[in-house]
């Protein structure tokens, strides 16, 4: 957490290392581990410096550099994690004071996803040049959003500002990412589409441990850990995290430890982590240390420990409100089956 703190710019920006690029997501991502380790005042202003750039229509840049926009797409997963952060913020906390001020953006974020929601309750993944949402959903983002959506509501309770919109996009967005893998872009070679249904909440209980252990084999390498893509030789740091916070919330903790064991390989001496490393040939790749890969692993470092109250934002399903969730009776066939 030193280690990221010391890649934080004066005016509050958390890019990927200092003197990199910043994109919105990984940058909510490295404010939380910030947090965890005490240094709010450094998470609010990573959380602040988002806000005040944010877009009349609630969306941000793909990118930042130095300040300035570098990648100018609006994209519906970096519009939603806002509200992750300020709830997980929140839990930890109690920041009143930051929560009124982020509020109008994380409700301008989400009212954005909301309006970029497509029929069949997927969400485009990006706004077209004319404004109107992309109808290519990407299911990793989706599953993201999933748990933004209801960080969303979560804040919305706390603020007394009902959002039923966001109910009934969740409500929807949690039928997709059960039941209709066609709803989105065939990405399934990567790992994220794989875990990421069971990491943002969409899938839990039975058919979460069933999901992880059907591709088990095709992306996790014993003793290093998770694959970025299912047909490279390359481990990566993030992912392999992401999938403990996975297991994790399947309740498979000790298998979770073993993965963040597996990926420490990739830590260096003063507390960073590399990205990743191409097994085949021992080397890193790509060469560069993230703050959201060393968040990665201090998020899952709480998850795993329970070590504070925001730990049950990844473990615990009733950690949220229970708009979206899969109801356990719906998802069992005659006799008991659960659905995949």
């Amino acid at each position: 957490m030193a280690w990221i703190a010391d890649q934080q710019d004066p005016d509050g920006a958390l890019p990927w290392f200092s003197g990199g690029q910043l994109d919105p997501w990984d940058s909510v991502e490295a404010a939380m581990a910030l947090d965890l380790g005490g240094e709010h005042d450094r998470a609010a202003a990573a959380y602040l410096w988002l806000a005040g750039r944010q877009r009349p229509d609630g969306s941000w840049a793909a990118e930042y550099r130095a300040g300035a926009e570098s990648a100018p797409a609006a994209e519906s997963n970096h519009a939603g994690y806002l509200a992750v952060g300020a709830w997980h913020s929140w839990v930890l906390t109690g920041d009143e004071r930051l929560v009124a001020d982020l509020w109008p953006a994380v409700r301008a974020g989400l009212d954005l996803v909301t309006r970029m929601q497509l029929p069949g309750g997927a969400i485009g993944w990006a706004l077209r040049p004319d404004g109107t949402p992309d109808d290519t959903a990407l299911l990793t983002g989706n599953a993201s959003l999933f748990q933004a959506l209801r960080c969303g509501i979560a804040l919305a309770g706390l603020r007394d500002d009902a959002q039923p919109d966001w109910e009934l996009a969740v409500t929807d967005l949690g039928e997709a990412l059960r039941t209709r893998p066609e709803a989105f872009a065939d990405r399934s070679r990567y790992s994220m589409d794989w875990y990421y249904p069971v990491l943002g909440g969409a899938v839990s209980g039975p058919a979460a441990r069933d999901r992880l252990a059907a591709d088990w084999d095709r992306f996790v390498v014993p003793g290093l850990g998770t694959r970025c893509v299912a047909d490279r030789p390359w481990v990566t740091g993030a992912e392999t995290c992401e999938l403990a916070l996975s297991l994790a919330a399947a309740g498979q903790r000790d298998a979770a430890i073993e993965q963040v064991a597996a990926m420490q390989h990739l830590r260096d001496d003063d507390g960073s982590y590399w990205t990743g490393l191409v097994f085949a040939d021992g080397v890193r790749w790509p060469v560069e240390r993230t703050t959201w890969t060393a968040a990665a692993v201090v998020l899952a470092a709480d998850a795993i420990s329970g070590a504070t109250p925001a730990a049950g934002l990844f473990t615990d399903p009733a950690a949220l409100p229970s708009a979206g969730m899969q109801d356990p009776e719906a998802d069992l066939l005659p006799g008991g089956t659960v659905l995949p």
